[in-house]
């Protein structure tokens, strides 16, 4: 989708499966929130909050209104199909139509996936305390499909080249799974420029998947379409947050 407030990519997702990921243009916040933020708990106007996500509903004809999590870099996964779906949860899955998965992020991995028949849909919030945590494990196993009839989607987050980490994150990884190592690269200050795609990768494979896409988008390095909260908050308090969503239509 190739529009603005929209990022433009390419992920063979099954059919009848829709996926967006929407940047930081094309909405009403003003700075350090300019402009389509999405996040209501970032200290932004609460009516341009709200008149950003209808405008997202608008641009992707949406059939409901996405399910807006409040996320706590933990593992739990909302069903989306129960009668009270989890509100506090860092992952969604629906089989239904009309069910929108929605992962808020702003230098974190979003992660979405599809069954190959495209029955199941699902999207997870992939920090470092996430995937250390086992959030896309516990994912996937919601979903309840094999990982080798998953596609997955990593949507953009902070690269390696601006995520600095200390001991403590690289040996959450390292200690239960040694060849995670080289997803860590020791800086001239001692510390660590850690890769959470890399990280998410190796634990995608060890689920199973094979068919995993995108991956290439720096949210750090690229202020003109995306927000960081490593790169805004630091300087001016505060960030925007962005959106991946997936839906059967």
């Amino acid at each position: 989708m190739n529009r603005p407030g929209l990022l433009a990519f390419d992920w063979p997702a099954p059919p009848g499966v829709r996926a967006a990921f929407t940047t930081r243009t094309g909405g009403v916040s003003v700075a350090p929130w300019d402009s389509l933020n999405l996040g209501a708990h970032v200290n932004d106007a609460p009516d341009a909050v709200l008149a950003n996500r209808a405008r997202v509903r608008e641009m992707l004809a949406l059939p409901a209104e996405p399910a807006w999590l409040a996320q706590v870099h933990g593992t739990i996964v909302s069903d989306l199909d129960a009668d009270l779906p989890a509100l506090e949860a860092d992952a969604a899955v629906t089989s239904r139509r009309g069910r929108v998965c929605t992962i808020m992020v702003a230098d974190c991995l979003p992660v979405l996936f599809a069954s190959r028949d495209g029955e199941r849909v699902a999207a997870a919030h992939a920090g470092w305390r996430g995937l250390a945590a086992g959030v896309l494990e516990a994912t996937v196993r919601a979903i309840g499909v094999p990982g080798a009839q998953l596609s997955a989607w990593l949507g953009p987050a902070i690269s390696r080249a601006h995520f600095e980490v200390g001991d403590e994150v690289r040996e959450t990884f390292v200690s239960d799974d040694a060849g995670a190592s080289s997803a860590f690269v020791r800086n001239e200050r001692g510390r660590w420029q850690a890769d959470l795609v890399a990280l998410a990768r190796r634990r995608l494979a060890g689920l199973g998947l094979a068919d995993v896409s995108g991956g290439e988008w720096c949210t750090f390095a690229d202020r003109e379409r995306f927000f960081s909260h490593r790169r805004d908050a630091q300087k001016m308090g505060h960030s925007g947050r962005m959106a991946a969503l997936i839906w059967r239509a």
